[in-house]
């Protein structure tokens, strides 16, 4: 669900401290730390199935990011429509971009028939670039996406640039004058759509400045404090403080306009940035819990998907239309797979395939 063609070049991740080097090269599954904590969660002894305390989402970030949203959005919207069994709750299980909490739910929660985890691009993209060690995509069943939306640029309200063309002017001429913020690890999908306009926009990639956070609420808090200067994310993140006058969209990367509050913040493509990015919001399970447990979750969301409840929820929350469920979105998950692996290999951050 990406679209991007070579082009530009682009600054490198950092904070404060003195910006990475080149982003991983070849990304060797997460950097160390990351693969410490899911080696860790790896290690766990199993346990008892959690079923007493009805059903739980495990959102693999903090509070405030889209899979932190995806998770309490869909709750309310199950429990409302009677669908689960009382009350869903959220647990915010943030480390390795994702992997830690999948890591706990292939190992701790194995079996558990009352765990679903939240996913996206994001986490199709780390599986692709192997970033979550040993884990794979065969270590989950795939339930299905309820709904997407696309990705922005954003900047302070008194940021100096009128537009993206500006922007990227500015930031190809002087790469390490500018920093951007997003809610995914280094590599992962924010990190990569400034990759994809960096090269769009004639630069070297790995000269971008990026700096990681757990989840799209701490990006945006280090934008609003001015730690730094651009805020990769999703079109939902913004809203809020782009309605308050905080932050100004500079371009959302969907193949045309955006109807609704955002219909007059031009495409990418408009501003001669040929780049999409399209974020799908959905869930996975444990391989391990039986057939008839996975298929209650594919009805389950099903079901969700095409309520008049979830479709107002889905528009409350910034998300398009999207639902693939079943086999029909485990098709969808390895196809993208292969695509995003290839997509890294053309920006160097994977080695050539036999390498």
């Amino acid at each position: 669900m990406w679209s991007g063609r070579p082009g530009p070049t682009l600054p490198r991740p950092t904070t404060s401290r003195p910006p990475l080097t080149r982003p991983p090269l070849p990304l060797r599954v997460g950097r160390p730390v990351a693969l410490l904590a899911i080696a860790a969660a790896l290690a766990l002894p199993g346990c008892a199935p959690e079923t007493s305390r009805g059903w739980e989402c495990l959102a693999p970030a903090n509070p405030g990011g889209g899979w932190d949203r995806t998770c309490r959005s869909v709750g309310r919207v199950l429990e409302d429509l009677g669908l689960s069994p009382g009350t869903v709750r959220t647990t915010n299980l943030p480390g390795a971009g994702g992997g830690v909490a999948m890591a706990r739910a292939v190992t701790r929660r194995a079996q558990d028939p009352s765990l679903l985890v939240a996913a996206s691009s994001g986490t199709t993209l780390r599986l692709a670039q192997r970033q979550y060690g040993r884990l794979d995509t065969d270590d989950v069943r795939w339930i299905g996406a309820v709904g997407a939306e696309y990705g922005i640029l954003a900047v302070s309200r008194d940021a100096p640039w009128p537009d993206l063309s500006a922007l990227m002017r500015e930031w190809a001429a002087d790469p390490g004058s500018i920093v951007a913020s997003g809610g995914s690890a280094v590599a992962g999908q924010d990190h990569m759509k400034l990759l994809l306009l960096a090269r769009a926009a004639g630069m070297d990639p790995l000269q971008i400045r990026y700096v990681p956070f757990e989840g799209g609420g701490e990006a945006m808090t280090a934008l609003l404090g001015g730690f730094v200067q651009v805020f990769s994310g999703e079109a939902s993140e913004v809203e809020g403080q782009v309605e308050a006058g905080n932050l100004r969209i500079l371009a959302v990367l969907a193949p045309e306009r955006i109807a609704g509050d955002l219909a007059g913040v031009p495409t990418a493509r408009e501003m001669g940035f040929d780049v999409e990015w399209v974020t799908w919001r959905g869930f996975f399970v444990p391989a391990a819990v039986p057939d008839s447990v996975g298929d209650r979750w594919v009805a389950v969301l099903d079901s969700l998907g095409r309520s008049e409840a979830w479709a107002q929820e889905r528009v409350r929350n910034g998300m398009r239309p999207f639902l693939r469920t079943g086999e029909e979105f485990e098709a969808f998950v390895a196809a993208q797979v292969d695509d995003f692996r290839a997509m890294s290999r053309s920006l160097g951050l994977l080695p050539p395939e036999g390498g």
